[in-house]
């Protein structure tokens, strides 16, 4: 069966990543804008380019230089916002998916009234996607919570902070309502217990006696609220408007097939999809809620909270997949990192520059096993490999590598259409080379489009189409039926 119709072909990208000008037309500070690039750490050891603390803060507040602070500067979008757009347009784009920074449009947070700056720049952007029949994917929340927040509150373990966030989105919602149909709340919502202060603003320094695991889940608790009324709110505002929830999909194989393994991988799974569960249900899992009393973390709610997300359930579902693992008991077995994670290596598949596994029919086994738990549309918005590129004299960039990983993955797509998954569409990550998120690197390129910049912000951010971006509109002018 072919790719429907109206899939909807696209990128996708994440405002801290790519706009840069970080202390431009009253921006305020935000928690990537204090991520910084530790080219002494391994790669591949992602806790430690993710550690923080409050000291780590204050010191990246002192220091106005963005040399080890890339995603201050990204790839100026800010700047460049209209030719890339021409490019993404080139390619065939049917839908852009792109956040809008929270700092961007209140700098503390706190403000009451919106920064008529940053307001005019997203105008601006929504205008010229309009122009070019591009359709906007918006992410609320996509890892740039205003800093001020976090330091004042703790982030989202405060309650304070829905109530702050809800104002933020009716401002989003009444100002670009006419510009975007399809929404997201938080990205990869689930990412918080991974990484708590990106995600949510949490500093374990700040948590006092609670630990941080509990500071997590109470800051969770507070998103879930946060989803619910911002759903229902956006339906109201904007009339014929779909809502979804965003998950890092981290397919987990058993190791082996002892029932130890086996069981092991099931808790894991679990795990991953209760996020979901919640956004889509309206209701904690009862299994989740077990774990959670066993382990002694409690949650405080109040009386509204469980009727608020019952009726604040989301309208499809949305992901990220970039690679699977394994799970096993064996304390010996070898581990590999992955998206924000470390799992158990996998001896049948090959690993990308970075140790991500290769698992393109992971995708489709994905696929299936969320259409058949939830029976929502499906939208796959981010997908993609990180790979270390080489620009040639003549500009080009041949990257058969990229081609393949793509090829591949829409393969299995196009099985688990051929089964019954309805899909909406696909946004790869990502569609123009950015500051990649875990180790805020510029050499882990994942773009069609090559960006002269190096780790260090060295370079002209000169634009160059690489041999996949080629491919990539051939790609979507036959609807996915070329893959050649």
């Amino acid at each position: 069966m072919p790719f429907p119709k109206e899939f909807l072909w696209g990128g996708a990208v994440a405002a801290n990543q790519i706009e840069g000008a970080w202390n431009t037309g009253g921006k305020g500070w935000s928690v990537s804008d204090v991520a910084t690039y530790k080219p002494g750490i391994d790669v591949k050891n992602y806790e430690a380019h993710i550690s923080i603390s409050g000291d780590a803060v204050k010191k990246a507040m002192a220091d106005t230089d963005d040399t080890y602070y890339p995603k201050r500067r990204g790839i100026d979008f800010y700047h460049h916002y209209k030719e890339d757009l021409a490019l993404f347009a080139e390619m065939g784009f049917k839908v852009f998916r792109l956040s809008i920074a929270w700092t961007r449009l209140f700098p503390t947070g706190e403000e009451d009234t919106p920064n008529s700056d940053g307001l005019a720049f997203y105008e601006d952007v929504f205008k010229e996607m309009q122009r070019l029949d591009i359709e906007p994917l918006v992410t609320l929340s996509h890892d740039e919570m205003p800093l001020s927040l976090c330091l004042k509150y703790n982030g989202w373990t405060d309650r304070r902070v829905i109530d702050l966030f809800v104002r933020f989105c009716r401002t989003c919602f009444a100002q670009y309502g006419k510009y975007v149909k399809y929404w997201l709340t938080f990205n990869e919502v689930d990412g918080i217990l991974r990484h708590p202060f990106i995600t949510a603003g949490i500093l374990p320094d700040l948590c006092g006696e609670q630990n941080e695991t509990a500071c997590c889940y109470q800051a969770l608790h507070h998103q879930f609220v946060a989803a619910g009324m911002v759903t229902k709110l956006c339906h109201q505002m904007i009339p014929g408007s779909k809502m979804g929830c965003m998950l890092t999909k981290l397919m987990t194989y058993p190791r082996t097939c002892a029932p130890e393994d086996v069981a092991a991988t099931q808790k894991k799974n679990l795990e991953n999809m209760f996020y979901t569960d919640v956004m889509v249900f309206g209701k904690y899992p009862p299994l989740i809620l077990r774990d959670l009393e066993k382990r002694g973390i409690h949650i405080q709610s109040e009386p509204k909270d469980f009727q608020i997300i019952r009726e604040g359930t989301v309208d499809f579902i949305s992901f990220s997949y970039y690679m699977s693992m394994t799970e096993s008991v064996d304390p010996h077995a070898e581990r590999t990192p992955g998206n924000a994670v470390l799992g158990v290596k996998n001896p049948y598949l090959t690993s990308s520059d970075w140790g991500w596994q290769v698992d393109p029919i992971g995708l489709r086994i994905s696929l299936i096993e969320l259409y058949d738990r939830y029976n929502k549309p499906l939208f796959i918005v981010e997908n993609g490999i990180g790979s270390k590129d080489i620009l040639e004299e003549d500009g080009s960039v041949h990257d058969s590598y990229r081609i393949d990983y793509f090829r591949r993955h829409f393969q299995e797509m196009e099985k688990a259409i051929d089964d019954g998954v309805e899909l909406m569409g696909y946004t790869s990550w990502a569609p123009i080379d950015l500051v990649s998120a875990s180790t805020s690197q510029m050499s882990k390129r994942y773009g069609f489009i090559y960006v002269d910049q190096d780790d260090l912000g060295h370079g002209t951010l000169k634009r160059a189409k690489k041999d996949s971006f080629y491919w990539y509109q051939k790609v979507i002018r036959s609807n996915g039926e070329d893959l050649t």
